[in-house]
């Protein structure tokens, strides 16, 4: 919603098997749109070779009937992205396409390799020429080098030097093959609709083409989708693996609240979250109010369990695009009101608790607090359902250095201070674990303890 969230990391979709597989594909990033905003693709096959079409922008930007026309065949992978390893430039856009010795192939990947920059120095010094800035090219080179035979068990091999978060798409003239890191970090599910299979990030992406959600691609697992059909295996890499991580921040904020996300809906677990923050952070309030759209999930719940009645006493703009121009004449809060406008008439003389998912530098958060209380506000008290976020993630969301985010330097007091509320809650980490269930023990928490999985 706001500059003071963590940015999205990227969203991938593959078509199996439709005779309009880009169209499917298409539709499949517009509903993935929130997971990156920077750039989209799409590769499809028609069983001799590939054909691309790579923009900067919005999906409805990129494509267009004339632009999706030349996408022939029945086989497509698609991306959405926001930069987390290499800039935001057209060199950089999704999916990869190259042609090697053994024919073509296009990757899409959602997630951030850790160790990408050691392997592509290993491989500049052998030699290898880089086309991009991505990790992802680390990929495209490790296949074309590896000495197995056939593409899937090149793939293999090539997570087998990788350490980090992928889910991948790779197409080749004749198949599509999907791959999820053994940790399951990022997530990735399956669908059918009819005789075609899809593979997306969110099952939201399925739901746009009326697919029925299959189940999640297993951590570790590699699909392939080829002329024998579906045939499953698991990575090599995996096989010493133990657990998992997934990332707690997708059921936080990531994952549309409509997708199913590691075998639960997000919004009933965001909403669940806000419940186990009003249990933990009450305070005597005339109104609970979200921070829209990422806020009101959990602001329900913490309605429901304080019994403190919901408003809508910010009102979000949908239609602010990505510029503007701002008046020479200092306007208080401009940045943020261009999103957001208080109901003065509802707020007037009252006792607001503010709810949002989670707080990463203070700044917009100040803001809001500030413009609320010149509505009209007489307490302002703001409620964060997730804990305070103290280190950056590594495994492929674009997160601020650990000086920048407020909580690994400042206690709760201060940021309370900083922000000007009344009071401040963070959801605790316990609390969080609680809402994630019997699965508790499955998920990273890193941002929040300072605890990487690896």
């Amino acid at each position: 919603m706001t500059n003071d969230h963590f940015h999205d990391e990227c969203g991938i979709v593959g078509i199996v098997n439709h005779t309009e597989a880009a169209n499917l594909a298409y539709l499949g990033l517009f509903a993935l749109q929130h997971r990156g905003q920077e750039s989209a693709g799409i590769c499809s096959s028609d069983g001799e070779q590939l054909w691309t079409h790579n923009a900067m922008g919005l999906v409805s930007d990129v494509f267009s009937e004339a632009t999706l026309a030349p996408l022939r065949g029945t086989h497509a992978i698609g991306h959405v992205r926001y930069s987390t390893t290499g800039s935001s430039i057209l060199k950089n856009a999704q999916p990869f396409v190259v042609r090697y010795m053994n024919g073509s192939i296009g990757v899409a990947h959602n997630g951030n390799i850790t160790n990408a920059a050691k392997i592509r120095e290993t491989l500049e010094k052998d030699g290898a020429i880089f086309q991009s800035t991505m990790d992802t090219e680390v990929f495209v080179h490790l296949i074309a080098r590896s000495k197995k035979d056939g593409i899937v068990n090149k793939i293999d091999d090539a997570c087998s030097h990788v350490t980090g978060a992928y889910c991948l798409l790779f197409i080749t003239e004749t198949s599509i093959i999907a791959v999820r890191d053994p940790y399951g970090i990022r997530p990735l599910v399956l669908g059918k609709l009819g005789n075609t299979y899809v593979v997306a990030s969110e099952t939201c992406a399925l739901d746009l083409i009326d697919a029925n959600y299959i189940r999640e691609v297993e951590p570790g697992e590699m699909i392939v989708f080829d002329r024998d059909g579906m045939n499953s295996r698991r990575l090599t890499v995996a096989k010493n693996v133990t657990k998992t991580a997934k990332c707690v921040f997708e059921h936080v904020y990531f994952a549309r609240p409509d997708s199913v996300v590691f075998g639960n809906n997000s919004f009933e677990m965001r909403k669940r979250m806000g419940m186990q923050l009003g249990s933990e952070h009450y305070v005597d309030a005339d109104m609970v109010i979200p921070v829209p759209d990422s806020g009101i999930p959990a602001a329900i719940g913490y309605a429901i369990e304080t019994k403190i009645p919901f408003e809508f006493g910010l009102i979000r703009s949908h239609y602010v695009g990505r510029t503007f121009i701002e008046p020479k004449q200092s306007i208080r809060h401009f940045g943020v009101k261009l999103k957001l406008n208080p109901m003065k008439h509802y707020l007037d003389g009252k006792r607001v608790v503010v709810v949002d998912d989670s707080l990463v530098r203070g700044t917009t958060a100040m803001k809001i607090v500030s413009m609320i209380r010149h509505a009209g506000a007489k307490e302002v008290h703001l409620r964060l359902a997730s804990p305070p976020i103290i280190s950056p993630c590594f495994y492929g969301i674009d997160t601020p250095t650990k000086t920048e985010l407020i909580a690994n330097s400042n206690t709760v007091e201060d940021i309370r201070k900083f922000i000007a509320a009344d009071s401040l809650g963070y959801l605790s980490r316990d609390g969080l674990k609680k809402c994630m269930g019997d699965n508790a023990g499955s998920f990273c928490y890193a941002c929040f303890s300072g605890e990487y999985p690896f």
